[in-house]
């Protein structure tokens, strides 16, 4: 039995404090206090991630990697970055990934702890 990339990735997202998991959109989303932090997507037939990054890590990931990073629709004018999870995903590089798209969404005492 496998496990699905969305399922690896709803135990990272909600292992955050007082993350949440809505429905948004016909899939999860997964929030902090009410604004997203990360979206699993499969809108191109591949299991994909969106989530936040830094100012600038957009082009340096998807020009050092567009096999596995891209910019995602709708979102990715703001920044957002996706990362494709269906060809060896490095899921210790997913989590923190998450993890900082977390941190700069999540109140500054929130994310001074994670």
């Amino acid at each position: 039995m496998t496990v699905e990339p969305v399922d690896l990735l709803r135990r990272i997202c909600l292992a955050l404090p007082e993350a949440e998991e809505k429905e948004t959109w016909g899939g999860p989303t997964f929030r902090i206090r009410d604004k997203i932090f990360a979206m699993p997507r499969s809108g191109d037939g591949r299991p994909s991630l969106w989530c936040k990054a830094p100012p600038g890590s957009q082009m340096v990931l998807v020009g050092a990697d567009p096999a596995r990073f891209f910019v995602p629709p709708y979102v990715g004018h703001k920044g957002w970055i996706g990362v494709r999870l269906d060809d060896g995903t490095d899921w210790a590089e997913v989590e923190a990934i998450v993890r900082r798209s977390y941190r700069m969404t999540a109140p500054k005492r929130l994310a001074a702890g994670v």
